[in-house]
């Protein structure tokens, strides 16, 4: 999955979620770009901006793209350290139940 396809299906899962994460969130896969939720907006904003955010997640792409398609648990890539967070983990866990992913 690419950026673009990544950036787009976290927003749609969001907007079809309805749900308020009330935080900003930058998803950082190194050389391959960040792609950051503003849920903090009224509608949520995701953009492929480098912004400071509530939580930083980092992974690779391919992680990211295996997780949204639902073949990487977000438990087995933190516990195997293919994700790491930092800042808020309340926002990461809430996040990831928006996304389905946890």
């Amino acid at each position: 999955m690419g950026m673009k396809l990544l950036t787009d299906t976290i927003f749609r899962r969001l907007t079809e979620t309805g749900s308020r994460l009330n935080a900003t969130v930058k998803i950082a896969m190194g050389n391959d770009g960040v792609i950051y939720v503003d849920g903090k907006s009224s509608p949520s904003m995701v953009t492929n901006e480098n912004k400071p955010a509530d939580c930083t997640i980092k992974l690779s792409l391919g992680d990211l793209g295996d997780i949204m398609d639902g073949r990487l648990n977000t438990n087995t890539a933190f516990m195997t350290g293919r994700l790491r967070v930092e800042g808020n983990m309340a926002v990461a866990v809430s996040f990831g139940k928006i996304m389905g992913s946890a």
